[in-house]
């Protein structure tokens, strides 16, 4: 595509202020040191503003804005049920798990399951959480961003895939999770502005000028085949999403691991000021849940009407970047960028913390603050380093690259999913049916993929998440009750209560999500 002078101009100055806000918001009070719980959980003080913006940034990236876009061409409205049931499985996080871990002042999710099951089980997940997050997340983010960014402006991909990792590393590398969460409200205001823009000019020239509403009235009445949320055996991508499913099957494993358990997304409210302030943040992340398909969905069903017949569904946000005035261009190309570079932040900080507190800080006991704050600075640009060196060889080419996602995450997500659950919420719960839950899921998720390969993925990871929690519960009752004192985290007694404000928002999420369903099934 190519940037003009001025959109350049743009983007130089969003980089530009992007990096010196996030040293001015990371700078300490004089005489104080920045010590680790400042780095990695911002000194427990995020307000809740800066929670939920973070949680969205954290969780958009430029693959998952174009990705959903192509989806939304290809598929339709459908794609949206990932987003929409992320805001309902929010405010249970926000009610159910984020009381059990600020009221044992968690800091790490390897750290809830030493404290929970014993120190194997938090040594299995963390060097498991570490592989992942950087061979996996780190290096897939880089390597699609970089691809979106050549996409979109030309630039060699390799350049552009080295001076995403060293950006996002060196803006968030002196100020820790303090400098990423609280530059999050601009990177998703632009993101949010980005597609609102992309999806206003692209409906209103649907509607030759008419405006938004005519436009998305007559997309609506042209392709009604794109406006279905549940879809049906007979459709093309019933194995992408099989049908009910999306509401009562494998997404709500797929979800409640993702928000509630997951180091780089939970990270941000553990470092909230108090439960409320949390519950605040995850409310107000619900709501941009439920406003995301507008942006990054919608773009994608207007694009069938304008630019019929694309050879790759994926090209469609791209090309209809090319459709937008000289300086707008710009404007949505920073925002895209945004995307990429916080939620790479995200996944740097979230692997410093956990190989700094769950793994170095094991070994060398009597570290200093200081000294746990400098290796936390020097494994996020060793991780960053790895990922732009690893990128390619493991993510040769887009398709294979999102299969790669999938497949990998998908295998142990319904144990993860059950040693949690089982761990907050039933006493009885052993190490060994922990493990037996870990293992369990990667055996049996192989096995059903080569055995049963037209079982649809979401499918797969819902009943591999029942064998799991049948074969946990049967372990840990064949053996012996722990005893008295040994489960260290609070389970009794932890108040779940919520404030009218949060029922109130919860209770309109509901509502919302019921009339989307209803409209659209």
């Amino acid at each position: 595509m190519g940037l003009a002078t001025l959109d350049i101009a743009v983007l130089g100055f969003y980089a530009v202020f992007i990096f010196l806000l996030a040293q001015w918001v990371s700078r300490e009070k004089v005489g104080h040191e920045k010590n680790a719980k400042d780095y990695f959980l911002a000194g427990r003080s995020l307000p809740w503003w800066a929670i939920g913006a973070s949680l969205i940034a954290a969780n958009i990236s430029a693959e998952q804005i174009i990705g959903m876009a192509g989806s939304g061409y290809a598929i339709g409205l459908a794609i949206s049920c990932y987003e929409w049931m992320a805001a309902l499985t929010l405010i249970i996080v926000g009610k159910y798990f984020l009381p059990i871990f600020l009221e044992n002042q968690i800091y790490t999710m390897p750290q809830f399951l030493e404290q929970r099951y014993g120190p194997s089980v938090r040594l299995t997940l963390a060097v498991f959480w570490l592989g992942v997050y950087v061979f996996v997340n780190l290096a897939s983010i880089l390597w699609l961003g970089s691809i979106a960014v050549h996409a979109v402006a030309g630039v060699d991909q390799m350049y552009a895939l080295i001076a995403l990792g060293l950006f996002a590393c060196a803006y968030s590398l002196f100020g820790g999770l303090k400098a990423v969460a609280l530059t999050d409200i601009v990177q998703v205001g632009l993101l949010v502005m980005g597609g609102l823009i992309i999806s206003y000019l692209a409906l209103n020239q649907i509607a030759d000028g008419q405006g938004v509403v005519a436009g998305f009235h007559q997309l609506a009445a042209n392709v009604p085949e794109k406006f279905k949320l549940i879809l049906t055996k007979d459709s093309p991508f019933y194995k992408d999403l099989p049908g009910i499913s999306v509401l009562v099957g494998g997404l709500w494993v797929m979800n409640v691991s993702y928000w509630g358990f997951n180091q780089y997304i939970i990270q941000r409210a553990l470092a909230a000021k108090s439960v409320r302030e949390a519950q605040r943040g995850v409310v107000f992340a619900a709501f941009l849940k439920l406003l995301m398909p507008v942006i990054i969905v919608l773009p994608g069903l207007a694009a069938v009407m304008l630019i019929p017949n694309l050879p790759v569904p994926d090209q469609a946000y791209p090309e209809l970047m090319k459709m937008l005035p000289t300086g707008l261009k710009g404007l949505v190309f920073a925002a895209l960028v945004a995307a990429i570079v916080a939620s790479l932040a995200s996944k740097i900080n979230s692997v410093a913390t956990i190989f700094t507190l769950d793994l170095y800080a094991h070994i060398k006991t009597n570290a200093s603050q200081h000294h746990l704050v400098a290796v936390g600075r020097i494994v996020s640009v060793v991780a960053v380093l790895i990922g732009i060196v690893v990128a390619k060889p493991l993510l040769g080419n887009f398709d294979q690259a999102f299969q790669y996602i999938q497949e990998f995450t998908g295998f142990f997500t319904p144990g993860i999913c059950v040693i949690f659950l089982l761990g907050m919420f039933w006493a009885r719960a052993s190490a060994a049916g922990a493990l037996t839950a870990a293992i369990g899921s990667a055996v049996l998720s192989l096995a059903f993929k080569i055995w049963l390969p037209a079982l649809p993925f979401m499918d797969r990871v819902g009943v591999v998440f029942l064998l799991c929690l049948a074969g946990a519960v049967l372990v840990s009752l064949a053996a012996p009750a722990a005893i008295p004192g040994q489960i260290k985290v609070k389970l009794k007694g932890i108040d779940y209560s919520t404030t009218t404000g949060f029922n109130i928002a919860a209770l309109v999420v509901l509502v919302v999500l019921s009339a989307l369903y209803i409209t659209w099934w």
